[in-house]
């Protein structure tokens, strides 16, 4: 696809995205980056996997929002940082496909796949009657917590995953690329979990004593860090553990596909 019509395409789907409030206005800058790059570099099927993820995962955001059951009860709306967290692997991947056939394919496959499964899961996880479990210690935490994870959320990462792998496949990927998608997918999830269980910063707020990802505590007071590295976010956990996916999805495709 010509640059000029992948950067007309996602100039109108950020901008209208940005309408839906689905996006902030820096975070619409940072969807037109993203959405070329895929549409640049692997055509309509990157272009339909990312209106895959991002369309759905809205949509389940949303509902788990409007049914009080969001992580985040605040916005649905996604930023920069969380666009490029999300999408960065995926385009630089995407732009593969113009050297090597195939392969940009399967890295935005691979990339998105682990992206909505992160996302389906704090979704649909806010669903369960029961307080999930921490990954490590396997003891009862609270929802939103870093590394929390609950069977209903597990089916959600697993349903996330499967929605990009199975547009991928439509697209032309066929059924190798839905296997490969669905189970890196699923994987980088379970990845990006056991980041935020052990690595990612965690803090607590030393006027209510609350526990967080978060230096400054919702109710304004800076939280001091008591586990993890500091600098390391939640933005940077699903930057990690997308890069990797990514890096997984042009392993599977050097195996199975070229």
């Amino acid at each position: 696809m010509p640059v000029i019509v992948a950067l007309g395409i996602s100039s109108i789907v950020a901008l209208a995205a940005v309408r839906a409030e689905a996006l902030t206005r820096d975070g619409a800058v940072a969807a037109i980056l993203v959405g070329t790059a895929v549409l640049y570099g692997t055509g309509w099927p990157g272009g339909g996997m990312l209106a895959a993820f991002f369309g759905f995962s809205t949509l389940v955001g949303r509902i788990a929002l409007a049914r009080g059951k969001a992580a985040d009860p605040v916005t649905e709306r996604r930023n920069a940082r969380q666009v490029l967290a999300n999408g960065s692997a995926a385009a630089l991947g995407a732009l593969m496909e113009l050297r090597v056939t195939g392969l940009g394919l399967w890295i935005v496959c691979g990339a998105l796949s682990a992206a909505a499964a992160d996302t389906w899961a704090t979704s649909i996880g806010g669903f369960s009657r029961t307080d999930p479990r921490h990954l490590l210690s396997g003891r009862r935490v609270i929802r939103g917590t870093s590394g929390a994870v609950s069977f209903l959320g597990t089916l959600g990462a697993l349903a996330g995953a499967s929605t990009v792998a199975l547009a991928g496949g439509l697209a032309g990927g066929g059924t190798s690329l839905v296997i490969a998608g669905v189970s890196i997918g699923f994987g980088g999830m379970l990845l990006d979990s056991l980041l935020g269980a052990s690595l990612q910063g965690r803090f607590e707020c030393p006027r209510c004593a609350a526990t967080g990802e978060r230096r400054i505590h919702t109710c304004g007071t800076p939280a001091d860090r008591v586990g993890g590295l500091t600098w390391l976010d939640n933005d940077g956990v699903n930057a990690l553990s997308t890069g990797l996916a990514a890096l997984a999805a042009a392993g599977a495709w050097w195996t199975w596909a070229r």
